[in-house]
């Protein structure tokens, strides 16, 4: 494209972008256009003129926070454009390299316990945040894997456990963390300018990026042999700009907070608008991004007008952004996304007699975890109290509290590890699990949903509602995957989308800041605390109802898994199968969510763990895997409950630890077989 089309496109965005910031102006005030423009030229006697509340709320709230969009949205699209010229990845943000989940955790920790150095240190503390967390996903995916999908993978795990102890953190110092509700949503409200100011300055680094990076980045698209052999010190390049890059984004953190998919649209849109060269793709991404944020921002405001109810704009933001990475990742992958990914070898034969072991281990786990008890014992009447391990058996009452909790764990552990081997099997995807597809998601979205916005008790909620949340995400799935003929590395991007997606609403419950916001987080961490004794029941009757439908179907997953066309072969009505066994994922999904809330990773753990202990054939996988989802969810939730005593950490969040991690090693060990 010319210089002339290209700088007729900075025109026409320059001119979009001056009339969204004047939209933007006229939402939620009651000033007229000539008022708002007087204000505007004498803007150094801004506050003598504002001879009324809404002139001074027009000059210290609304108009700050149209520059505040357009300053952030521009660091977001700049940095966006950076990254993703540096690794050659348009998949890639400060989202997907799990750089913003770096930053937030960073800023949590030092609110929770270093509250009387945010003022100062703030931005440094997100900045190495992010740093180690990059630093991290590259070490995960590999120098060479940034231009491919294994990053983007490393980046989704790096970002669930981040994310899963962040929200610990959160729950176990809720006194300390009630302002982190609306900055983790991310909100760009203001009160005056002095947030701008202190943010401007740190920004201003921003020019050494055009000063530097457009050669380093066209020498980079000739290939790294060929930046080398003309002068390039290649690291030390590399690392620079991306320092720079995310100095940036741990400085627009701090100020307002999280926002995703801006720094991941306008470099996309840049390119499709005709940006070439390096120079003017990064100017470009950096006018894009003011712009999309100012929009969002606008519409933000108008939803909160309407709804009288605080919408954050980093959940108008996900809102936009989780469809256009839909729309992205639908375009051909290249090759290098086209990634095998194989179930853990093992030399081992699981055969009933150790299956029956298994189960024995677990019924004595159940017996441990209710008798090995935590209590507190007074050294004297002065003193803290001490706390000590000591067997106990419980009395009637304690026993009426742990059994729900002991039941609801056990089933939870099994119904999600049944539901990862179906998918496992069914769409041929190793790395399928409940959580990372979204299924578990869509669950979230109708429970939460209907909490916000119905009014229904998220206690309470009928299954059925969860079940409709998940069927929607496997149509979804369905319908998206199959231009890929259902690609590992497809639906695992359209799961993250989903994932992003269906996050937004939960973001605009916890915004509201109230202790509403703390009773779905605390669902939403995957907790036993709330279950009573009839929904445990239920859940137990479900998952066995549903785990012996499976069990029944052995033969249709096992010649679904051997392939379609086979299975078709040997008389089985594949997509009446189909159904019926994601049907049958979706209800174990639904049951579990709606009784304990969200769990990750266990049907990823489970199933594979299964394979490692000799459990290959579907007969034997399905109840293998159960018994080591329940065993793992029941010692989970004991750990919960005695690790930081009298405090709780939710059993969903000590799986979501663990299985981030095995989900790590997992991307090493496809890293090591690639190579």
């Amino acid at each position: 494209m010319s210089n002339l089309a290209m700088s007729q496109r900075y025109v026409f965005t320059f001119v979009a972008l001056v009339l969204a910031v004047l939209m933007s102006a006229q939402i939620d005030t009651q000033i007229l256009v000539s008022e708002q423009l007087s204000l505007l030229m004498n803007f150094s006697d801004r506050l003598t003129l504002a001879d009324s509340f809404d002139a001074i709320m027009f000059v210290e709230s609304q108009l700050p926070r149209i520059v505040m969009a357009i300053m952030v949205g521009a660091m977001l699209g700049l940095v966006g454009s950076l990254m993703q010229q540096l690794t050659q990845n348009p998949l890639v943000s400060p989202m997907t390299l799990g750089t913003a989940s770096g930053a937030w955790l960073a800023l949590v920790v030092m609110n929770v316990w270093f509250p009387s150095y945010v003022g100062d240190y703030a931005p440094i503390a997100a900045l190495i945040g992010a740093m180690l967390t990059l630093g991290l996903v590259i070490l995960i995916a590999g120098v060479r894997n940034l231009a491919g999908l294994p990053v983007v993978l490393a980046g989704m795990a790096v970002n669930i456990l981040l994310g899963a102890i962040a929200t610990a953190i959160i729950l176990l110092n809720d006194q300390y963390a009630k302002n982190l509700f609306i900055w983790g949503a991310g909100d760009l409200a203001q009160n005056g300018w002095a947030q701008i100011q202190w943010l401007l300055p740190k920004l201003s680094v921003a020019v050494l990026i055009f000063i530097f990076a457009p050669r380093i980045l066209a020498l980079l698209r000739m290939g790294q042999a060929s930046a080398s052999a003309r002068g390039l010190n290649i690291i030390p390049a590399i690392l620079g700009l991306f320092a720079i890059g995310l100095w940036l984004i741990a400085a627009s953190i701090t100020s307002v907070g999280v926002i995703s998919f801006i720094g991941l649209l306008a470099p996309n849109i840049a390119r499709q608008l005709g940006a070439r060269t390096p120079k003017d793709e990064l100017f470009y991404s950096m006018l894009l991004g003011g712009l999309i944020l100012v929009l969002t921002d606008a519409l933000a405001v108008g939803l909160s007008v309407l709804t009288f109810d605080l919408v954050p704009s980093g959940t108008a933001a996900a809102f936009i952004g989780a469809p256009a990475l839909i729309w992205f990742t639908r375009r051909k992958l290249s090759a290098q996304d086209q990634l095998s990914f194989s179930m853990p070898k093992s030399h081992y034969v699981m055969s009933q007699a150790k299956l029956m072991v298994l189960v024995a281990g677990l019924v004595l786990l159940g017996l441990f975890t209710t008798v090995f008890n935590q209590v507190t014992v007074a050294q004297d009447v002065s003193s803290a109290q001490d706390i000590i391990w000591t067997w106990a058996i419980p009395d009637a009452f304690g026993w009426q509290i742990q059994w729900p909790r002991l039941l609801t764990a056990a089933s939870a552990g099994a119904g999600l590890a049944v539901a990862g081997v179906l998918l496992q099997r069914l769409i041929y995807n190793p790395l399928a699990s409940p959580d990372i597809l979204g299924i578990s998601a869509g669950a979230t979205l109708a429970l939460v949903g209907g909490a916000i916005f119905v009014g229904l008790n998220i206690f309470s909620t009928a299954p059925a509602i969860a079940f409709l949340g998940s069927m929607s995400v496997l149509a979804i799935l369905s319908v998206l995957g199959k231009r890929h003929q259902y690609a590992p590395s497809m639906l695992i991007l359209i799961g993250i989308a989903l994932t992003a997606l269906i996050e937004a609403i939960v973001q605009f419950a916890l915004a509201k800041g109230d202790e509403t916001s703390y009773i779905i987080l605390s669902w939403l961490a995957g907790s036993t605390y709330r279950v009573t004794p009839a929904s445990a029941l239920t859940l137990v009757a479900m998952v066995t109802g549903l785990i012996g439908f499976a069990l029944v179907t052995c033969r249709w997953l096992t010649l679904i898994s051997t392939g379609r066309e086979f299975a078709k072969a040997r008389g089985l009505n594949v997509p009446k199968a189909f159904v019926l066994l994601l049907s049958c994922v979706a209800l174990l999904c639904a049951a579990v969510t709606a009784t304990m809330g969200p769990v990750a990773f266990i049907g990823l753990l489970a199933p594979h763990m299964a394979v490692i202990l000799g459990a290959k054939k579907v007969e034997m996988q399905l109840p293998t895997a159960a018994v080591l989802g329940a065993g793992l969810m029941v010692f989970s939730d004991w750990l919960g409950q005695n690790l930081v005593y009298p405090s709780q950490i939710a059993a969903g969040t000590i799986v979501s630890v663990v299985g981030g991690i095995y989900f790590i090693l997992l991307l090493l060990q496809g890293r090591r077989s690639m190579n």
